[in-house]
């Protein structure tokens, strides 16, 4: 138990409450260098809206800020924590800080180590550099992660850069005693319920559950997944998210959680269909601005859109130049934005940037 270092109790308590978690994106100025000024506003807009953690470091802040080229990893990271400290946002309480970690073991640790430094109370780990690994050798590099600091594990869909990991897997990875989270985000039911089941027959009650199933968040929020282990039922629920989607019209999703939570909550209580029709309209609006149909090769730019016609960033560039909005997909951000204005806090954004940005 001492080789894994646990992190503050708070943070378990606010894990397994439910949060909403946003994968911070990362500002750029024409130049593609870092735009710190908007790149904190982004962290003070999360916070302001309800959200209850940050992802920095993950797919949605780019995986190129690791490259020497760029060397922003570092500098991303301390900026998004320091700028939490400093907006603690509208809880009044702290926010939980999830580093993204990637790469072979070595790197991973390195990367583990820097966001522990930083004051990053979990990292998010992405086994994608691990591909053709057998089950062995992956439960060995995330035990050594583990080591350096507390783990958000990852299911990621094969579709962009994930592998199958079969319930054995799961249930291996369940009983490394500093995982904190598992975000499930296959795209798949029958790999969600693997991971649900595996935490469940692992008895990891401490372990919270989180969508990144982003065809289906308020099916995943609203859902009680009921196993029989042994003589008893135990039911699990997917508490809260940390997506992607949720980088952008923030503060609808922290309203759209809540009511999800409260139903979740609610012995005997049912679903309302008006928050199913609400489900329904998320799914349509993220395959717009995740790109659903080009194989989500314009998700990133597709977020950065909604961010720059907020004037939360001053343009949708990214550090590769090859991504950017697909054929179409600007069309199709036009017809969603249409089609479900209540999605967007656009008057939230409107009433608060100048403050956010000075």
């Amino acid at each position: 138990m001492n080789d894994y270092p646990q992190p503050p109790e708070w943070v378990r308590g606010r894990l397994g409450e439910g949060l909403v978690i946003p994968a911070h994106p990362l500002a750029l100025t024409r130049h593609r260098t870092l735009d710190e000024r908007r790149q904190r506003a982004l962290t003070r807009y999360y916070l302001a809206a309800g959200a209850g953690g940050l992802a920095v470091g993950v797919h949605t802040t780019q995986f190129a800020i690791r490259d020497p080229r760029h060397g922003l990893l570092g500098p991303v990271l301390e900026l998004a924590a320091r700028t939490a400290v400093e907006a603690v946002g509208s809880s009044g309480r702290p926010a939980v800080l999830i580093a993204g970690i990637c790469g072979p073991t070595a790197q991973a640790a390195r990367e583990a180590r820097l966001a522990r430094a930083l004051g990053y109370h979990a990292g998010l780990l992405s086994l994608g550099a691990l591909r053709d690994a057998p089950e062995r050798a992956l439960l060995a590099h995330c035990r050594a992660v583990a080591r350096e600091i507390p783990l958000v594990g990852f299911y990621l869909q094969p579709a962009v850069g994930g592998r199958v990991l079969p319930f054995g897997f799961w249930r291996r990875f369940a009983e490394i005693e500093n995982v904190v989270a598992i975000k499930i985000a296959p795209f798949n039911r029958y790999q969600t319920l693997d991971v649900i089941r595996a935490v469940a027959e692992a008895g990891r009650d401490d372990i919270a559950l989180y969508t990144g199933n982003d065809d289906t968040i308020v099916t995943d929020l609203l859902t009680p997944f009921r196993f029989r282990v042994g003589s008893a039922m135990i039911e699990r629920r997917i508490v809260g998210g940390l997506l992607g989607h949720w980088a952008v019209w923030t503060r609808k999703a922290v309203e759209l959680h809540r009511a999800c939570r409260r139903v979740a909550r609610g012995a005997g209580r049912r679903v309302p269909p008006d928050l199913l029709r609400l489900g329904a309209a998320v799914t349509d609006a993220n395959a717009a601005l995740f790109d659903a149909a080009h194989g989500f090769a314009g998700c990133i730019a597709g977020l950065h859109e909604i961010l720059r016609r907020q004037g939360l960033t001053a343009g949708r560039w990214c550090l590769d130049t090859r991504e950017t909005l697909s054929a179409g997909q600007s069309d199709e951000i036009d017809r969603v934005c249409g089609a479900y204005p209540e999605l967007n806090d656009d008057d939230f954004v409107r009433a608060h940037r100048d403050a956010w940005l000075g």
